[in-house]
């Protein structure tokens, strides 16, 4: 390895690694103390999650989501789910905070950022008539499911796909974002595909689709990591050949390393929803009124421009909405 190389895989672990610390605290968009939240099964307002074998919704369609209610669908009555979070004074979302142009910390100002955050951003605003009523949690890919099943979170926004079999056991919004599953390689590499990495190393965050569709390539070597910036550093410490993962994250990982690229054709279709418990549908219609909302005033097009843009070209229509889900 040459020494600009060698010094780069220094700068550039260090800066992974960075991301990688953030993961030990939550940052907010507010301030706020450390209170418990309540899990559902606490809540006499709030009925036990459904057993994924005998009452989780059917999924004949995984992008079908409940429909917003017919008359006044930003409404919170009482004794809602709006209202017990209005009545707390913030919305707790569990988010990433090294997924760059998603959700990742702002080394300047130390505020999560991000295209998902703007998801949130609009529901928070919608709810208390400001962006800023949000305690961020930072959790994995793996802690997505388990936040909303024990009542840590009321919702969460961290790049999580859309499928059947999470539908057994959590709910979601309508997709917000289509993404695609690519792979990532160092600069000079002749790789164009998964086909050309028989023998390699390939990491992808555990309990992620990516690590499923990886998990089915022949003779390709998967690799764990806790997140995509977990996998980053492995791969400029070179215990990794290449990273797979959506094209919205490895947009982020490249612009962190100027060493590597995207290459190929999306290989999975990967559509983005927000997920919340299946114990509050009625969430699930309010965020889903905001997300149409934000899909026809342009706030969803402003937050594409803002944070994909530049790495993904220019905004394409947004996602349609599908309903037709019944609790």
């Amino acid at each position: 390895m040459s020494a600009p190389r060698a010094t780069h895989h220094r700068l550039g672990v260090l800066l992974a690694l960075t991301g990688l610390l953030a993961l030990a605290g939550c940052g907010s968009a507010g301030v706020y103390a450390d209170t418990p939240v309540p899990s559902p099964s606490r809540t006499a307002t709030t009925a036990p999650s459904p057993s994924p074998s005998t009452s989780a919704p059917a999924c004949a369609n995984p992008l079908a989501s409940y429909a917003p209610a017919a008359t006044d669908p930003l409404a919170t009555p009482a004794g809602s789910t709006m209202a017990r979070i209005k009545a707390r004074g913030r919305l707790i979302a569990g988010v990433s905070a090294d997924t760059l142009l998603l959700g990742a910390r702002n080394p300047v100002s130390g505020r999560i950022e991000g295209f998902d955050i703007s998801m949130l951003q609009a529901v928070s605003t919608a709810l208390f008539g400001s962006p800023d009523h949000i305690e961020l949690k930072v959790i994995t890919a793996g802690q997505r499911i388990p936040s909303l099943l024990d009542g840590s979170v009321d919702i969460v926004a961290r790049a999580f796909t859309i499928n059947c079999d999470r539908w057994q056991k959590v709910a979601f919004s309508t997709e917000y974002y289509r993404a695609g599953q690519k792979v990532l390689v160092p600069l000079g590499s002749t790789a164009r595909s998964m086909g050309d990495l028989k023998g390699k190393r390939v990491c992808a965050p555990n309990s992620s689709t990516s690590m499923d569709k990886l998990r089915t390539f022949a003779g390709v070597i998967p690799v764990g990591s806790d997140t995509h910036t977990g996998c980053l550093v492995l791969f400029q410490q070179g215990k990794v050949d290449a990273i797979t993962g959506d094209d919205t994250v490895l947009a982020g990982l490249v612009a962190q390393d100027p060493y590597a690229r995207v290459v190929g054709s999306a290989f999975t279709a990967e559509p983005y929803g927000l997920g919340i418990s299946q114990a509050h549908p009625d969430l699930v219609r309010y965020v889903n009124a905001v997300l149409e909302k934000m899909r026809t005033d342009g706030q969803w097009a402003a937050a594409y421009n803002t944070w994909l843009r530049a790495a993904l070209g220019p905004a394409p229509t947004p996602p349609a909405p599908v309903y037709g889900r019944q609790p």
